[in-house]
C-alpha cells in the first residue's frame, strides 16, 4: 500500500506545483531563481519528452493507460517478492505518468516549467545549451527510471556472485 501513497504523493506535488504555475505566471512568463541558468517558466507542451510527438493526445492517453496497468502489476509482483528499491521505483514511475496524463486528458497538452539553461566553456569551447522545459512529473518518471537501472544493476550482481558461489561449491564437491 505505502507504494501506492508514494505515486498519490509524486501524484499530488506534480498537480499542485503545475496548478501553482497556471495561476501566477502567463504563458511564457519567466521568474528567475539562480539567474540565467535555473528559471521558472510558464509552458505548454502537446508532445512527449523533448517536444516529440506533438499533438498525439490520443497516442498518448492510450499508452498511458496501457503502462500504468503494467506498472501496478509489475508493482504488485515485485512487492510480493519482498523487493524495496523496485516497487519505489515503479511508483515514481506510475505518479509521475498519470501526472501527466491528468494533463494531456483534461487539457490536451502538458504544463512544464523547469527551465535550465547551461552556459559555460569546454575544453576552450563555448557550449550555449537550453535543456527543453519540464515539470516534477517528468522528474519522477526520470529518477524512477534511473532506480529501475540501479536495481537491474544490482540484481545483475547479486546473481554474478551467486553463480560464482555455486560454481565454486560443485567445483569443491567434485574434488
Amino acid at each position: 500500500m505505502r507504494y501506492y501513497i508514494y505515486a498519490f504523493i509524486v501524484l499530488l506535488l506534480d498537480q499542485a506545483t503545475k496548478w501553482l504555475i497556471v495561476s501566477r505566471l502567463e504563458l511564457g512568463e519567466s521568474r528567475s531563481v539562480i539567474g540565467d541558468f535555473f528559471q521558472i517558466t510558464s509552458h505548454r507542451n502537446a508532445g512527449a519528452a523533448f517536444g516529440i510527438l506533438q499533438n498525439q493526445r490520443w497516442f498518448f492517453l492510450v499508452i498511458t493507460v496501457l503502462v500504468a496497468v503494467g506498472v501496478i502489476w509489475y508493482l504488485q509482483k515485485t512487492r510480493k517478492e519482498g523487493k524495496k528499491l523496485l516497487p519505489f521505483a515503479l511508483s515514481l514511475l506510475l505518479g509521475g505518468a498519470l501526472g501527466n496524463f491528468i494533463d494531456r486528458a483534461l487539457f490536451g497538452e502538458v504544463v512544464d516549467f523547469l527551465d535550465f539553461h547551461f552556459r559555460f566553456s569546454f575544453f576552450g569551447l563555448p557550449v550555449d545549451y537550453p535543456f527543453p522545459i519540464f515539470n516534477a512529473a517528468d522528474s519522477a518518471i526520470v529518477v524512477g527510471v534511473a532506480l529501475i537501472f540501479l536495481d537491474s544493476l544490482i540484481s545483475w550482481r547479486q546473481e554474478s556472485k551467486q553463480n560464482a558461489a555455486n560454481k565454486l561449491e560443485s567445483g569443491d564437491a567434485q574434488s
